[in-house]
């Protein structure tokens, strides 16, 4: 895993030097113009978000209410309510004393239940980690399936506490049901539980893609309709035609060739996800991920005006695809094909 990390930055860093076109503008020039260096790059989210970082800050004060204000708020927006417990579950993951005293001081309430769901299932992912099944431990699968089994009891309690129509508890699901190899039976089940409360929630379509990848439970065939079958029938607006792209980069990127980024095929599925995420409301938590994706892959074909407009939109907020596959190198990844895009469309003169 960490070799071929290394040695995808090494191509990033590659590519990007073959195609510098004489010298790259300087800081100053990209100052000017309103880019931002990457030492101003924000490498824990994608776009800026006040309310999660007040949220954020506030745990880690201890202070639970924020969190449970917020998702009072969210009423039927589901992909907002579904990103909140993501951000919180991550938190309580790392310490859940103030979660235990959220529970305490609001026994029934829906939103602690399901975050603390959702953080169990974390804290089991990470107990696993991320190697291959030959290379983790017998203690470490032990206590990734104690944990799946603990999660799945308090599953049971947030999806009974649940308003009727929401889907996330069901949405958080996915990844206990992936860990545990669910049946297709099980996970189609589950499945439409979701549809059927929230047709095309996004973070529920991303998850299950996981799922049907032939890594885990799923094939070639299977990953393929899903992500297909999502993006042809949903309304544009939805992003759901992100996830035949993101299939296409999490199993084709790396080995690429050059050519293979302007086939007919990924021309097709970038100029569909364009229109999406034109048609996609402005405050839709996952649209600046889908942005930061068709930089890059905009970036890759040469289409660097229509690059520079999704840059544009997303730089100062770093942390997505594909520039968290550089942890420690995130804000540079992201300025080099920034720049590279920069360079190509002209949108600077270049110079020192």
């Amino acid at each position: 895993m960490l070799l071929a990390i290394i040695v995808i930055a090494v191509s990033v860093f590659l590519w990007i030097r073959k195609r510098r076109r004489e010298v790259a503008p300087s800081a100053a020039r990209l100052a000017a113009a309103g880019w931002l260096p990457p030492e101003r790059q924000n490498t824990e989210r994608s776009f800026a978000d006040p309310e999660a970082d007040a949220i954020e800050a506030a745990l880690a004060r201890g202070d639970w209410q924020p969190a449970a204000q917020a998702l009072d708020a969210t009423g039927a927006d589901w992909e907002r309510r579904s990103a909140l417990v993501g951000i919180i579950a991550h938190a309580a993951a790392k310490d859940d004393a103030w979660l235990r005293a959220w529970e305490a001081a609001r026994p029934d309430d829906p939103g602690a239940a399901v975050v603390k769901a959702e953080a169990k299932v974390i804290v089991a992912w990470d107990v696993r980690g991320t190697a291959w099944a030959q290379d983790t431990t017998a203690e470490q699968f032990a206590g990734f399936h104690r944990m799946l089994r603990e999660a799945r009891e308090d599953f049971d309690r947030a999806i009974a506490l649940a308003a009727p129509d929401d889907p996330t508890p069901y949405a958080s699901r996915i990844p206990l049901e992936k860990g545990t190899g669910a049946s297709h039976e099980t996970m189609r089940e589950l499945w439409a539980e979701i549809t059927a409360r929230a047709p095309y929630l996004f973070d529920a379509h991303a998850s299950a893609l996981l799922y049907w990848y032939p890594r885990w439970r799923g094939s070639e065939e299977l990953v393929r309709e899903f992500a297909w079958g999502a993006a042809r029938t949903a309304p544009p607006g939805n992003l759901m035609t992100m996830l035949p792209l993101m299939h296409w980069h999490d199993h084709l990127d790396e080995d690429a060739p050059e050519v293979a980024f302007r086939s007919v095929d990924l021309t097709a599925m970038v100029d569909a996800a364009l229109i999406d995420v034109a048609a996609c409301r402005p405050d839709h938590p996952r649209l600046a991920g889908a942005r930061h994706l068709l930089a890059y892959i905009l970036t890759k074909q040469e289409r660097y005006a229509e690059a520079v407009e999704q840059f544009r939109r997303v730089d100062g907020y770093v942390s997505a695809v594909p520039w968290t596959y550089y942890p420690s190198k995130q804000a540079e990844a992201f300025c080099l094909y920034r720049d590279a895009a920069i360079i190509g469309s002209g949108a600077l003169r270049t110079g020192r």
